[in-house]
This record gives C-alpha cells, structure tokens and sequence, in this order.
C-alpha cells in the first residue's frame, strides 16, 4: 500500500463542495425544513416575550426548578454513558468475535428498540411494584434506549478496516489497549452519535417517567401545561431547550478535528474475528442478561397480565382492530415524510459542506429533545392564528407533529447513507452533464435506498409508540394503540392495557426486525468490492 492509497473519510465529499456557492434549490428546500422544525422554539420565544421576566424570573430560580434540573441532568448523563458501554460491547461481540449465535444476537439486541419505553417501565413495575425514582429510571431506561448506539456503532464495526487493530497488535499492544486505542477511535463517531440520540430521547420522555414516578422537566411541563396554564410550562421547555443545546454543543466539541484514515477499498479485508476462549461463557451470558431485562421483562410481565385477565374482560376485536388501523395510518406517512425531507439536509451537510449546512444540521436535532406536547402545542398556536383552527384535531396536523419529533432519526440514517455512498459515480454523472435533480435521482438514491428504509423504520417505530403529542392533537372519536394503552393503564385496568401493550410490540417488531436484519446484512469492507 502506497501513502496515495491513504485516504481521509471527509476528503470524498470535499471534492463536490468546491464551490463558491451553495445550490439555490438544496439550499432553499434544506431551510424550509429546518425552518418547519423550529416552529416549537419559536412558540416558546413568543411564549416567554409575553410572559414577561418579571414573571419567568422566580419560575427559573425557584428551588423546584433547581431539583427539576438535577433530575434530569444526572439521569441523562448516566444513562448515556451507561448506554455508550453497553452498546459499543455489545456491537463488539457481534461484529468482531467468535460469538455463538451471532446472528440471532445481532437480532434480539436490535428488538429493544421496537418496545415503547413506557411499556417497558410498565413491564417492570408490575413485576417490582416499588420501583421508582431514579434507580428505576436509570435500570429501565438504559435497556430501553441502549439500541440508539448499538445500531450505529454495528455498523461501523462491519466498515471499518482491521488494519489499523492488526498494526497495533504488531506493535506490542495487548487486546485490552488495542481495543481501547484503535478499535473504540475508530467508531467513536459512532459513539457520539447515537449517544446523541439517547440523550435527546431521555431529555423528552414522558410516559416511562411518569409510571415511574421520577420528575423531570418533561413530566412537570406536561402537568402545568394541563392543569395550571402555559406560562410555567413554557418556562420550563425554555430551559430543556438550554439543556438540548448543550448537549449537541459537547457533542460538536468531542467529535474534534481528528482524521480518520482508513486504506483504500482494494486494500480492505473483513476483520478476522476474536476468539473469545475461556471468555466465552461470560460473553454469552452477558448479551443474554442484556436481552432478557430489555426484553424478557416487559414481554413476561405483559404474557402474565394477560393470563390474569382472562378471555371475557379484554377489548373487543372492532376497537382493537380500528386502534391498529389508526396508528399505522398516522405513523406510517410520518415516516415517508420524515425520510423524505431529510434527503435535502444530508445532501447539503455532506456534499456541500459550510457553516450555514452545519448550523442547519445541528439545529434540526434541537425538536428531538422536546417533549411532545410542546411540538403538539406550537403546532395548533400556530394552526389556530394563520389557518383559523382548520387542522386542529385532524390527522394531518398530527401526521406533520410526528414527522417533526422524529425527523432526527431519519437524518441519522439517511446521513450515514449518503455519507458511504461513492461520491466518484456522481462526480462521473455530472460530468456527462447530468443535471443535480438527475444525478440524485438516477444514481444516488438507489444506492442509499437502504438507508432510506431504515430511516423510515425508525421514525415508523417511534410514531406508533408517541404518546403525548398524541393526547392532544389526535381527531375526536379516534384512538390508537398508545392512547388506549395509556386510558387503560392510568384506570387501573392492566389486563386490558396489557393487550394494548402486547399488539404494540408485535406491530413494533417488524420493523424492528427488519432494522437488526438490514444492519446485520450490511456488506463489510472487505466484500465492498
């Protein structure tokens, strides 16, 4: 290998984006979406001018808003770490070790993802009633978010060049600092993202925090909202707007200014797998301890329920059929349109790189960490001063309300996507001069279709399980599996929220698996060739 044979992972998409402008047309559409998402900041912002600081001032100083602040603080960034280790070992021992049954493994970690967090919470508060507080919040939330790093990090494992750990043993380094050193840097970005993702997530929960009964900002601002008015709660999402920025602004600053080299595609080889030897067993028992509290819990629990209730106290079949057929018709076009509208911003942030794409990028993570009623409040403020109240409870202001929650999750995907996908075949197009809207199109959205699906899938996931935007925005007479969980669960009534519960991660894991078999496919760099 000659040093031209080194390449930087940044250099590819450089080279489109020397130009002394932006695309009028990219740019344009890449504003229009962000500018949609920041509709709930600026509800805020209107919110608090209104308010006035006279009296948003002792709201932000009391001591409650301090313990609000210490709650949530300290449940995020020990679950986040606790996510980050869990989920890049687990990744490891899929991707790189001898591992029995690695491809059922590489399943069954994924599944968490497909278990709303409020039924996990649910699952284990039936089997420990006096679960609560922040012990509960860390043990169920940590099993139930964990995926949001395995998954990326999974993949970059299966990309990335063994060389560099080869090199490292070569040098005198032992398994334990070769790991450490050169394996973790090399999927660190991994690592951040999608302890991005976890972090976003834990700061706009809900549901699982309120059966857990652990107060955090979310859970306060949905109770004012309801019961005492919008100006505290409004103060409030300012402040979780704060935290969410603070979390993508150390996000920013430990990705540094680092390269990553890697060889050139001809050179690659698909990493020789670890023998596990005597760690074997630990191995083993160590992703089924994982798997059984993420999954064995809620999903006995839920099995147990229903055996208690028996046949004739459970729903009947038309409510629970027409609760199905809503939720995927809410869900599934969010997914389409989540997906869609994040093409434009990961084209602009990876093919044309510049401040205003990173500022753009950055931003449109910002309406992941906010809790779903403040999305679903914006959205009818402003429905009810420009449109005349016209979408108010209709499907489709709550279709656009989940597009918006979780269209950080598509870009994630549809980013990673294009952020592999050879940028010489779009160079060659343009050459035969194609037009942009032809070399996207004919050549480049094939080639990320994949990525495509699995973003879909993930916001599809998270919709079907959204709860609190959904208590507000959805039309009357209506229900969906969530909502009537949530009715069920909050009466008293278990056996029939159990059921709920049970058709919600069936319908979950579909796509759910899908996602661990996709990642599981994924080619590795030595078969990219």
């Amino acid at each position: 290998m000659t040093t031209t044979e080194i390449r930087s992972e940044r250099i590819g998409p450089a080279s489109l984006a020397q130009r002394p402008r932006l695309p009028f047309g990219l740019t344009a559409a890449t504003a229009a979406v962000v500018a949609l998402l920041t509709l709930p900041l600026v509800f805020l912002i209107l919110q608090a001018v209104q308010t006035g600081w006279s009296q948003l001032r002792p709201v932000l100083f009391r001591q409650f808003t301090v313990s609000l602040l210490w709650n949530t603080v300290r449940l995020t960034v020990v679950v986040t770490a606790l996510c980050a280790v869990i989920g890049t070992l687990a990744a490891w021992l899929v991707e790189r070790t001898d591992l029995p049954g690695r491809r059922l493994w590489a399943v069954l970690l994924v599944l968490p993802i497909a278990v709303p967090d409020f039924v996990v919470s649910f699952g284990w508060v039936q089997l420990a009633p006096g679960l609560s507080g922040f012990p509960g919040a860390v043990l169920v939330m940590t099993f139930a978010v964990y995926p949001f790093v395995y998954l990326p990090v999974a993949a970059s494992l299966r990309r990335a060049d063994p060389a560099e750990e080869e090199v490292a043993r070569s040098l005198g380094l032992g398994p334990i600092r070769t790991f450490w050193r050169v394996t973790v840097g090399q999927v660190r970005l991994a690592i951040l993202g999608g302890s991005l993702i976890v972090a976003l997530v834990l700061l706009a929960e809900y549901g699982a925090f309120e059966i857990l009964r652990y107060r955090t900002f979310t859970t306060e601002i949905y109770t004012e909202y309801l019961n005492f008015g919008p100006s505290t709660a409004g103060t409030l999402s300012l402040v979780l707007v704060m935290l969410s920025l603070a979390v993508l602004v150390a996000e920013g600053a430990s990705r540094g200014g680092g390269r990553v080299a890697r060889t050139a595609p001809m050179a690659a080889r698909p990493p020789v797998r670890h023998q596990l030897g005597r760690a074997r067993p630990l191995a083993l028992a160590g992703c089924g301890v994982v798997v059984a509290l993420a999954l064995g819990v809620p999903f006995g629990e839920i099995v147990s329920l229903l055996a208690q209730a028996g046949r004739s106290s459970l729903p009947g079949a038309v409510s629970l059929g027409s609760a199905i057929w809503h939720t995927v018709l809410y869900s599934a076009p969010a997914g389409v349109i989540a997906t869609v509208a994040a093409i434009p911003v990961a084209v602009l942030s990876l093919r044309h790189p510049s401040r205003l794409a990173r500022l753009f990028e950055k931003g449109s993570y910002l309406v992941l960490g906010l809790p779903g009623i403040v999305i679903a409040l914006a959205l009818v403020f402003f429905s009810e001063r420009y449109l005349a109240g016209n979408l108010y409870q209709s499907a489709v202001l709550l279709i656009v309300a989940y597009s918006m929650m979780f269209f950080p999750l598509a870009l994630v995907a549809v980013r990673a996507s294009f952020a592999q996908s050879p940028v010489r075949l779009e160079e060659v197009a343009r050459s035969l001069g194609r037009r942009r809207i032809e070399v996207l199109w004919r050549v480049t959205l094939p080639l990320i279709a994949p990525g495509l699906a699995v973003g879909f899938c993930l916001v599809f996931l998270e919709a079907l399980t959204e709860l609190t935007a959904t208590l507000v925005l959805i039309p009357p007479s209506t229900q969906t599996l969530s909502t009537q969980f949530w009715a069920f669960q909050t009466n008293g009534y278990y056996g029939q929220a159990a059921l709920y519960a049970a058709v919600i991660i069936g319908l979950a894991a579909i796509p759910g698996y899908a996602l661990g078999r996709w990642f599981d496919r994924l080619p590795s760099v030595g078969s990219a060739t």
